[in-house]
């Protein structure tokens, strides 16, 4: 296989074609069935912010609640937990972002799926805009006489529907069970531990908290992994959820040896296919959504110009 492969194409599909037990880390960021983004989310549907067509309903972002959303997410996520058990060696990790209010979905298909959920890594970022909305405007479609509908938006004033600002992911950290012990596994497969040589801060010891903002001293020198600048992105790229890459080498380091073989079933714009790059490591990647998909075969066209 090449070095780098990005497949466009279903996940389901694709993942069934990888040859069982021969992936190191399985490291993605999922659909989270919220906000028009299920698992057949459209990039045009995003931009214009119309329903999508897909298991789940579009709920505005911030507005409605839905506990089938987690409800749909943990069925569909079982399915894909069940695949990557497969492909994965006998210690074998699985990393996976999660919205915090789909994670306990998330990490019980993963359980089920028989992996052992060993840590999660906390992801903080300071930037991010409020989703709460106010209730005010309801209030004319109401049948409360006038008196009570005035005193009623006075207060609402300082009322909304309850969702306070979303300032971390959480990133779920899963293993396939090893042969053996763990050292008896690590020799075999070559995976199963970590390595703590990589850091984060100012050297610290690799910790499940991780910030790529900057926050104040004490915080920076344990937990930061810097936000790269602005050209990583890239000008042409919109999609709507692009980690950085520094954190995704920071996972990969931790968890993989240089040409271990890493797979991301839903590759976005390619940032894990550029961390692999840089780090040495072979991948695969499935996209798909064609527009995603060429982004990331752009960004990664221009990364390997770099090499060369």
């Amino acid at each position: 296989m090449k070095d780098i492969e990005l497949i466009l194409g279903d996940a389901l599909v694709w993942l069934e074609k990888i040859p069982e037990n021969t992936v190191d880390l399985v490291l993605t960021d999922p659909p989270y069935f919220l906000d028009k983004l299920d698992n057949k989310w459209s990039h045009e549907e995003v931009l214009r912010a119309k329903s999508s067509v897909g298991t789940v309903k579009y709920l505005p972002v911030g507005m409605k609640f839905s506990p089938e959303q987690a409800v749909e997410f943990g069925k569909w996520f079982s399915f894909v937990a069940h695949k990557v058990f497969k492909i994965l060696k006998p210690g074998g990790w699985f990393l996976s972002f999660s919205h915090p209010r789909l994670f306990h979905r998330l990490v019980c298909s993963t359980e089920d799926a028989g992996f052992w959920v060993r840590d999660i890594f906390l992801w903080i970022y300071t930037q991010n805009q409020p989703k709460a909305f106010s209730l005010e405007h309801f209030l004319d479609r109401t049948a409360f006489p006038p008196e009570v509908k005035e005193k009623l938006r006075e207060e609402l004033r300082a009322y909304k529907v309850p969702k306070v600002k979303s300032n971390y992911e959480p990133i779920m950290v899963a293993q396939k069970p090893p042969e053996g012990t763990l050292l008896e596994n690590f020799v075999k497969y070559g995976v199963g531990l970590f390595n703590v040589k990589i850091k984060q801060g100012k050297g610290m010891f690799p910790s499940n908290i991780i910030t790529t903002d900057s926050i104040d001293e004490v915080m920076d020198r344990y937990f930061l992994i810097e936000k790269p600048d602005r050209k990583e992105k890239g000008a042409f790229n919109d999609h709507p959820s692009v980690k950085p890459i520094k954190l995704l080498r920071f996972l990969i380091e931790l968890t993989t040896k240089e040409k271990a073989l890493v797979v991301d079933p839903f590759m976005g714009s390619g940032s894990t296919a550029i961390a692999c790059k840089e780090t040495g490591r072979r991948f695969i990647g499935i996209e798909i959504n064609k527009h995603y998909y060429e982004i990331a075969t752009r960004r990664l066209k221009e990364k390997v110009s770099l090499f060369e």
